[in-house]
């Protein structure tokens, strides 16, 4: 008979989003033709950019021709795209070769999927509050998972503990849920850490697009050492809007090397046994993004976004309540007001006045008490959503 994977029955019994959407769900099935301000889960609201939809259209009509058709892609990424990120990257000093470079479909799938390239023994340290993949991904891969807790006491960016033996440590910056963006000395000091250590930092940077400060980094490899120590996964999604459409890239340095195993060597061989290539349409798409156009197109999308979190802000600061993010992230993390818990919080926001956040107990222990809030929401919406969240909360 065959065994399952018994590390399954060490989950949650459900996934946060999946708790919010049933939530959702039966509120609008009980009060049918009402609308909802939907400023939780971040999903993108603007479609695609001008330059990424040209590109794809000219990739759709390249496979209607045998001269140009394309089949499988290079499992590791189209040498077009690879020298376009390496390109991106030399713009902030960052010296990367196409062959350091991994496409994929997307941050969440390479959250997971890297995880190959450690041996089961390996400690996992996560910063909470931390986005849920990072803590099921292991959970379901039988790892033992440690925990450094953060919170306003250290603007939600924790120090490395010397104490604490880590093998795997996650980071993401700017934060997921928090929108706290670790500064370049804090950065340096877990990078440091790491390399005393021995450690592997799996760098999250999604929402790097999003900094304005110039001091913050946006990658782990402007920092002195990183090349040794540390594997960084970014995302199209938030920064293009590929939430549908699919595409991220990892990077993992010929230099970063355990136990005499090169670990961008490992990754090619696991791309090339596990995965066939990233759609040429997709790619082409992924292309335009790094263009002259495309990067020009894709920051005004951004301010519209940034825009949001400004309402949101100036909402919370007629308020007086807490928060951190939103100006170099696309998420707001506030104090729930009144002493409520998070879910609590949740449930008030629904039914007052039909607005849905997302619970930050949902991303760890120490998300009690908070809340989250996207700025993935259209304009009106969010203007909306935050003359509510002010009318209710007065």
């Amino acid at each position: 008979m065959v065994k399952p994977n018994m590390y399954y029955n060490e989950l949650k019994d459900s996934y946060l989003f999946y708790n919010i959407a049933q939530k959702t769900r039966m509120y609008v099935e009980n009060h049918p033709g009402v609308k909802l301000l939907r400023m939780g889960i971040g999903d993108v609201s603007l479609p695609l950019c001008d330059a990424v939809i040209k590109a794809l259209h000219e990739a759709v009509d390249d496979q209607a021709s045998k001269s140009s058709f394309h089949g499988y892609m290079p499992e590791c990424g189209a040498p077009f795209l690879r020298e376009a990120i390496v390109k991106y990257y030399a713009k902030r000093g960052i010296s990367l070769s196409a062959e350091e470079i991994f496409v994929s479909s997307g941050a969440s799938d390479e959250l997971g999927d890297v995880l190959d390239l450690f041996d089961r023994s390996n400690q996992v340290l996560v910063i909470e509050p931390a986005y849920p993949a990072y803590v099921d991904a292991n959970v379901m891969a039988g790892r033992k998972i440690m925990y450094l807790v953060s919170g306003e006491e250290n603007e939600f960016l924790p120090e490395p503990n010397e104490k604490t033996e880590a093998d795997i440590i996650y980071i993401c910056s700017p934060n997921n849920p928090t929108g706290a963006v670790f500064s370049r000395s804090q950065l340096q000091a877990w990078v440091n850490y790491a390399n005393k250590r021995g450690s592997i930092i799996l760098f999250d940077a999604a929402y790097e697009a999003f900094i304005e400060d110039e001091i913050l980094p946006h990658s782990i490899f402007e920092l002195d050492g990183a090349e040794t120590c540390a594997i960084e996964i970014c995302s199209f999604s938030k920064t293009a809007g590929f939430t549908g459409t699919r595409l991220g890239y990892t990077i993992i340095p010929k230099a970063l090397k355990r136990n005499g195993m090169n670990m961008n060597e490992m990754w090619v061989r696991n791309r090339t046994t596990k995965t066939n290539g990233v759609s040429y349409i997709i790619q082409k798409g992924g292309a335009a993004v790094f263009s002259e156009e495309g990067q020009k197109q894709i920051h005004e999308n951004i301010q519209i976004y940034k825009k949001n979190a400004k309402v949101l802000m100036q909402a919370l600061d007629q308020l007086g309540i807490w928060y951190c993010g939103g100006k170099n992230a696309p998420y707001i993390w506030m104090k729930c007001p009144r002493g409520m818990k998070s879910w609590e919080f949740f449930d008030y926001l629904l039914q007052e006045i039909q607005v849905v956040g997302t619970p930050g107990e949902g991303f760890g222990a120490c998300g009690e008490g908070y809340f989250r809030f996207s700025t993935f929401s259209s304009p009106e919406d969010t203007k909306e959503a935050a003359k509510r969240i002010v009318k209710l909360l007065s």
